[in-house]
Formats: C-alpha cells, sequence, structure tokens
C-alpha cells in the first residue's frame, strides 16, 4: 500500500462508529440476516471456488505501487472500506470476506500473471481490480478463460463488453460526448487540442470525442497529441497550445505526468482566465498531487464528486475519512470501486449462490439506491445507468459541481463512434 494509514485500523472509538453505521445500514437492509446453515457451502459454492462454511475469499488487483498508484491507491481503499462493511453487517450469506491483495505494480502483464494467481490458484470468488484500460484488456482473456468475476471501477472507452466483468465507471457516451456537448454549449466552443497520456484509453477517446467534435459539434480538432505514461516534460505541447489558441483543451493525461502538466501549463501563464480547459481524467485523488491552485477554474467531466451534496455521499465521506484520516480525498473512481463489493453482494444474494453463472445471471436489474452518486443500476450490458456531472476545479482541490444530466443508459458500443 502506498499510503500508510490505509493499513493502520482504525482506533476503537472509529470502529464503533463504522460498525454503528453499518449494522444500521444492516439492519434496514436485511430483516433477516443470511447464515451459513440457510446457504450450505455445498450448495453455493459447485465451482470449487475458496469458500468455506466461514469465508469467502476474494481478490483485490490494483497499483500500488509504480506511476499508477497516485490513482488507483483510492480504489484498494473504498473496497476495503465496503468489505469492512459488508463484514461488520455479517457478511454475505453468512460468510465473511477474506481479501487476497495482489500489486498490478503498473506494468500489464504483471497484472495477467497476478490475475491467473488469483482465479487459478487462489479459487477467488470475485476480483475487484484494474485502472487503466491497459491492465484491463490485459487480465480480460484471464478471466475469460477461467470465467472469473471482475468488477472494474475506472471511466474507460467503451467498446467492451464481456460475461466476466462489470463496468462500474462510466462509459464513453457518459463522460466524453456528455463533456464535449456542456463545454460546446456553455463556452460556445468550436476549436479542442486533444491531449492525453500514450496508450489504449486517451487514444480511444480522443478518437471519439474527435468524431463527435466533427461530425455532431461541428466544430475542429486543431492538435492532437499523446506521450508516454509517466512523462514529465510538456514544454512544447504547451508551445503549441499557446500558438493554437484552442477554445478547449480536452485532456485525457493519466497518472503522475498530471502534476507536471498542469503545474507547467500554470508555470506558462496558460489558466482558467483565459484557457477553457475539460478533463476526463482528474479526479480529487490526482489534484491531491498536482495541487488545486494549478488546476482551479478548469472543468472535469465525472459522473461524481467528493463534494456532492446528498445523505448518501455525506455518510459515505464521512466513513471513508474515519478509516482513511481527514485528509484523505475520494475521487470518481474511488467512489465506483467501492460499488464493486456491493453490487456483487446484492447479485450472490439475489442468485443464492457464490457460482461465477448465478452472480452474472442475477446482476442486471439490480439497483443500488444507497449508492454515493445517488443511485446506480446495472444493465444488462452489464455496465451502469449513471448521471454525468462537471465540476469545476476549486484551489482547496475540491470541485464544484456546475452541470447534472439525467441518468444516461450506458451504451458501450455506439453507432457512428468506432
Amino acid at each position: 500500500m502506498s499510503h500508510s494509514s490505509s493499513s493502520n485500523p482504525p482506533s476503537l472509538p472509529r470502529r464503533k462508529v463504522l460498525m454503528g453505521l453499518a449494522a444500521g445500514a444492516a439492519a434496514a437492509a436485511l430483516p433477516g440476516m443470511a447464515s451459513a446453515q440457510q446457504y450450505p457451502t455445498a450448495k453455493v459454492n459447485t465451482t470449487k471456488l475458496a469458500i468455506t462454511d466461514t469465508e469467502v475469499t476474494v481478490g483485490q488487483l490494483h497499483s500500488a505501487t509504480g506511476t499508477m498508484a497516485i490513482s488507483e491507491t483510492g480504489s484498494i481503499q473504498a473496497e476495503r472500506l465496503a468489505i469492512d462493511q459488508i463484514n461488520a453487517m455479517g457478511g454475505i450469506l453468512g460468510r465473511k470476506i477474506k481479501i487476497i491483495q495482489e500489486d498490478g505494480a503498473s506494468d500489464w502483464p504483471t497484472f495477467a500473471e497476478k490475475a491467473k494467481k488469483l482465479l487459478e490458484n487462489d479459487r477467488v470468488a470475485a476480483v475487484f481490480g484494474c485502472w487503466t484500460s491497459a491492465s484491463r484488456k490485459a487480465v480480460l482473456p484471464v478471466f475469460e478463460k477461467d470465467n472469473g468475476l471482475l468488477y472494474y471501477p475506472t471511466f474507460y472507452e467503451g467498446l467492451e463488453q464481456s460475461k466476466n466483468v462489470f463496468y462500474t465507471g462510466q462509459e464513453a457516451t457518459q463522460q466524453v460526448l456528455a463533456g464535449l456537448n456542456w463545454v460546446a454549449k456553455e463556452k460556445k466552443a468550436k476549436t479542442f487540442f486533444l491531449v492525453g497520456s500514450d496508450y489504449i484509453w486517451p487514444r480511444t477517446s480522443n478518437k471519439i470525442a474527435r468524431k463527435h467534435i466533427e461530425n455532431v459539434l461541428k466544430g475542429s480538432v486543431v492538435g492532437e497529441e499523446y506521450y508516454p505514461l509517466g512523462n514529465t516534460q510538456f514544454g512544447s505541447l504547451i508551445n503549441k497550445i499557446k500558438l493554437k489558441k484552442p477554445d478547449v483543451i480536452f485532456a485525457d493525461v493519466v497518472g503522475g505526468s498530471n502534476v507536471a502538466f498542469y503545474k507547467q501549463l500554470k508555470a506558462a501563464g496558460v489558466t482558467a482566465k483565459t484557457q477553457n480547459l475539460l478533463t476526463i481524467s482528474v479526479t480529487e485523488d490526482e489534484m491531491l498531487g498536482i495541487g488545486g491552485e494549478n488546476v482551479e477554474g478548469f472543468f472535469a467531466s465525472m459522473k461524481y464528486f467528493q463534494s456532492l451534496d446528498n445523505a448518501n455521499n455525506k455518510k459515505f465521506v464521512a466513513e471513508f475519512k474515519a478509516k482513511f484520516g481527514a485528509n484523505s480525498v475520494i475521487g470518481d473512481v474511488t467512489q465506483a470501486a467501492y460499488l464493486g463489493p456491493w453490487l456483487w453482494k446484492a447479485a450472490v444474494e439475489k442468485a443464492g449462490s457464490f457460482d461465477v453463472d448465478k452472480v452474472v445471471a442475477a446482476s442486471p436489474g439490480i439497483e443500488l439506491k444507497t449508492a454515493p452518486e445517488g443511485y446506480v443500476k446495472v444493465h444488462e450490458n452489464h455496465h451502469l445507468w449513471s448521471k454525468t456531472r462537471i465540476g469545476e476545479a476549486q484551489k482547496d482541490g475540491q470541485f464544484k459541481v456546475v452541470y447534472e444530466s439525467d441518468l444516461i443508459e450506458p451504451n458501450p458500443f455506439p453507432k457512428g463512434y468506432q
């Protein structure tokens, strides 16, 4: 773990508060607690998963080290919080959840190798993991071959659907298109400069963005640039931006590179006073490293911001901070990661089984009315109905929500964008 605070158990009063909150949720959710006697192991586990009469084992597979750790630590923490809360409520079908954590180390072949270990050696019932599309693409064949179950929390480019994956973040129509529509309308934007990290998610997102800008918004793309993961030199890019003077910089730079990119933009005098910027990759987690003063006034298209004003979210933020420290922040992907264990729990209970095929069959139509983002529902295409929100970055590292859409049906294969 890259945050030492996350591995320390909360002090006793905090733990009592957490358990009290979780117990309250439990009482509301389950009139009669499920017990292992009601659900004998032989019945709920017919495929030799790591399940005993008292425990069910799951995997966590994220980058705790390397350039992506800045983004993935929040996912690790949120999944842990959800699992702790579920365990405090009595677990799932009378069994406590045990976690085996593996580090993908920001390296795609490592992700594939660790996925294989979790599914074939550890026989985990589900895996909560990955962040980049490159890591997800690396593990996908493993999950499909071994019939594993992956809950993937990151907003992504779409153009994928697998029986073995539930996508708890948003796909491109829910983030890219909705964000571009907003900025074109609100800022009268016609010219766009696309900049991303050099791998599948930014390239595909920008391909979708370009088609939307040119064909639907009738605008133009005046520049498109990509930089390797971990890159910290953006001087020549910033010169090109200053030369082209786009109405909007559309940014999907990821991981640690964001720190250098935004600091260098500000140092070069490119700020929100004279330049619109819309990012689909900077959340509160990245803002911690970048510093709010370097992003202030720029916009982000997400489905969740820590500042969301609803009862579910206030409770979630309080519980998260109680566990991981008052200074911890919660970004879009962190919240989507928190949904994973709850959606899995709901599907297992609906199926009355941990068998992957039965859990998958039970999942479409599941609603989570306790989601911090407000409400989500599982679509038969394994994505979630969600809202899009636009946040304006504040100096304190938080976002002010300036726009919220209705619920958007997920559409991972939009016509005309492939």
